[in-house]
């Protein structure tokens, strides 16, 4: 009958064990329910306004300036300069700098 009761006796240290490991490991993840982190990521800054483009353009003497083409690493503006049609290509960066006329 010792036996018997020194076997539940173990049984029973080992299933008090298992459940205090499992809580600590259940409670280790920072699991917060009904908070949520948004992060909003704006492109606004990373690129070449096609609006900011078109006034450095008309800045440069390029009449009826127009965006023709936006590429990822460039503007192309279109418009009539002195001698006919022209383009301006600026860099597809804060800013835009001048690549070519």
């Amino acid at each position: 009958m010792t036996n018997l009761f020194a076997k539940a006796g173990i049984a029973a240290i080992i299933a008090l064990g298992a459940i205090s490991a499992t809580a600590v490991t259940a409670s280790a993840n920072d699991f917060h329910p009904g908070i949520h982190q948004v992060r909003y990521d704006h492109a606004r800054g990373r690129t070449c306004s096609p609006g900011l483009a078109v006034q450095k353009a008309r800045g440069m003497g390029l009449r009826r300036a127009r965006v023709d083409n936006i590429t990822p690493r460039r503007v192309v503006v279109e418009g009539f300069g002195r001698r006919g049609p022209d383009r301006v290509f600026f860099a597809n960066v804060p800013g835009c700098p001048l690549i070519r006329r």
